[in-house]
């Protein structure tokens, strides 16, 4: 299987895609098999959220990896999604510009490249709503 075609069968990764249990009506990130509170008589299906939350709590990197040491200072978010699922997430805007209690929305974005002419990783990355 090619690289492209790997990182295309996540659909996560690109599309926000986890899942919800009809029974109770809770919804999942990173997809779930088994609704924690209703166990065997849950029944999961897959949900592509929306895009949109709120910023939870958030911290600036100034200092990071090689990988995206480019980047810095970039700010690192959980983001409550508007279904109720939370993550860990970059916000694609200048670090002072951040609040908790902020509105933002997911966009298709470069996350990482493997070296110079290697294979460039996309992801979901958040930025406010204007």
């Amino acid at each position: 299987m090619s690289v492209s075609r790997f990182w295309r069968k996540i659909p996560q990764r690109y599309n926000l895609v986890g899942t919800q249990c009809t029974t109770c009506g809770r919804y999942f990130f990173p997809p779930r098999s088994l609704c924690p509170d209703c166990r065997r008589s849950g029944h999961i299906v897959d949900h592509k959220f929306n895009g949109e939350g709120t910023v939870v709590t958030y911290t600036v990197i100034r200092s990071a990896s090689d990988q995206f040491e480019h980047t810095t200072p970039y700010v690192l978010a959980i983001v409550k999604l508007d279904e109720g699922p939370r993550l860990t997430t970059q916000v694609v805007c200048a670090p002072e510009d951040v609040k908790i209690g902020m509105r933002v929305k997911s966009v298709f974005r470069r996350v990482t490249a493997d070296g110079e002419s290697g294979t460039i990783h996309y992801g979901t990355k958040f930025v406010p709503v204007e």
